[in-house]
């Protein structure tokens, strides 16, 4: 992902701002073969010309969609707080053409380390990851799912989508690696946040704008249904 694509910032507040970050961009920064690539919030900051912003949580490289970052120290520690109170609600879009186990209801189960990075789900629940979904078909062998994380484990809802027989397409991790690398992106978008900011109530939804699967008429009018339930507090 190049440096120079433009920084979209979807809302500023004095505190913080909400950005949306392209699918296919590492979070932290890291030295290629040329170059030094700045992460996420360094990014943001430069293309912005605030000088510097501090990370609050974090998106997979291959995840599109929102953003938080904290436009202090003291904000990143509010942040903090709310989320480890499970203050802050989050809502993922994903795209599978597997059917799944079932259709909507809870994935739970504690995370362990697999191989070469990855995480598996286990039937024990001792510290469990907890993800709540609804799925439904928008096209034959393709069905587009609204996912909502009540915790935050590495990678959760990549993992989450595997346990349920259906693997996000396009995540080279998760899914067979021939199968998604025909695709031009990993098919997971942050999709809505919702919180109490010191009285203000903030509810920010963006449609994805990266993946000629997320842009077909079919997906496209689903999101707008889901737009209209996160916003109405009609889902889950």
């Amino acid at each position: 992902m190049s440096q120079k694509t433009a920084c979209q910032l979807i809302l500023s507040h004095r505190d913080f701002v909400i950005i949306n970050k392209p699918a296919g961009m590492d979070f932290h920064g890291h030295q290629d073969a040329d170059d030094y690539v700045l992460g996420v919030a360094d990014w943001v900051a430069e293309s912005l010309g605030m000088h510097k912003l501090w990370s609050v949580h974090r998106l997979d490289k291959m995840t599109s969609g929102l953003l938080i970052l904290a436009t202090s120290s003291t904000a990143a520690a509010q942040f903090g707080e709310l989320f480890k109170q499970h203050q802050i609600q989050k809502y993922y879009l994903a795209v599978a053409d597997k059917k799944p186990k079932k259709k909507q209801g809870w994935i739970k189960g504690d995370m362990a380390a697999a191989r070469r990075g990855s995480f598996k789900l286990l039937p024990s629940k001792s510290h469990p990851a907890v993800t709540q979904f609804i799925s439904t078909s928008v096209l034959p062998k393709l069905r587009l799912f609204l996912l909502k994380p009540y915790t935050g484990r590495t990678h959760q809802l990549r993992v989450a989508m595997k346990s349920l027989g259906a693997p996000i397409l396009g995540d080279q991790r998760y899914q067979n690696q021939q199968q998604a690398q025909q695709f031009d992106r990993g098919y997971l978008h942050a999709f809505a946040l919702q919180f109490n900011w010191q009285g203000e109530a903030i509810s920010v939804t963006l449609a994805p704008t990266e993946g000629e699967l997320f842009q077909k008429p079919e997906l496209q009018s689903q999101i707008q249904q889901w737009v209209a339930g996160i916003t109405s507090r009609e889902l889950f």
